[in-house]
């Protein structure tokens, strides 16, 4: 079994498409003024400032994928025939684990209670696409370490609570990957906290 490895410091360019996708704007039909979109620039920036990425990751062995249930590192059995087939012909699986950190989830309360409604929504836009950009770095950098091996990543990942893939399995990848390590909690309901912080399972090919 791979130890797990931890990113302290994650440093991405903010993805600012996505962001205002998620905000609503569509790229050919939303009319957008000089000034709107300075504003809106401008409270990405804010948010960024209160964003600190960390992530973590696992690399491990596909022992058994019988369609119906896949077991991982000999201990890890996960029951779901939408992952078996994501990983179908993968003999091994990278776990992954980001999160945008506490700091931006206290500002994004507090222009709550301002009753800033369109801070609030940037805030949350960007923390959630800036955590979603970790996990793609995450699955980049390791592209790059497979490379030397003719190996790579799927270029999906696969998370818990999608399809048959129950939410539950959630505690598992929290626990494997250590992600108190990184500042990050589980509750009762399979929740990471704080609340922009993320898990995701992908395979190895080659």
């Amino acid at each position: 079994m791979r130890s797990v490895n931890i990113y302290e410091k994650i440093l991405i360019d903010p993805p600012y498409e996505k962001i205002y996708h998620r905000l609503g704007f569509k790229k050919k039909t939303t009319e957008i003024t000089e000034q709107q979109q300075a504003e809106t620039d401008l409270r990405i920036r804010e948010a960024l400032s209160f964003i600190e990425l960390k992530g973590c990751s696992r690399r491990c062995a596909i022992n058994k994928n019988d369609g119906g249930r896949v077991v991982i590192d000999d201990h890890l059995v996960f029951e779901s025939k939408k992952l078996a087939g994501f990983l179908r012909g993968c003999r091994e699986a990278l776990l992954m684990g980001a999160t945008a950190g506490s700091k931006i989830m206290e500002a994004i309360a507090d222009q709550t209670k301002k009753g800033d409604l369109s801070k609030t929504v940037v805030y949350d836009a960007t923390a959630s696409e800036m955590t979603d950009a970790a996990l793609t770095w995450l699955m980049a950098y390791y592209n790059n370490q497979l490379r030397r091996e003719s190996k790579k990543l799927l270029p999906r990942r696969f998370s818990a609570g999608y399809a048959d893939f129950k939410l539950e399995n959630q505690k598992t990848i929290y626990r494997e990957l250590e992600m108190q390590k990184i500042g990050v909690a589980i509750n009762s309901n399979f929740i990471l906290l704080p609340e922009k912080s993320v898990t995701a399972i992908t395979g190895i090919c080659g």
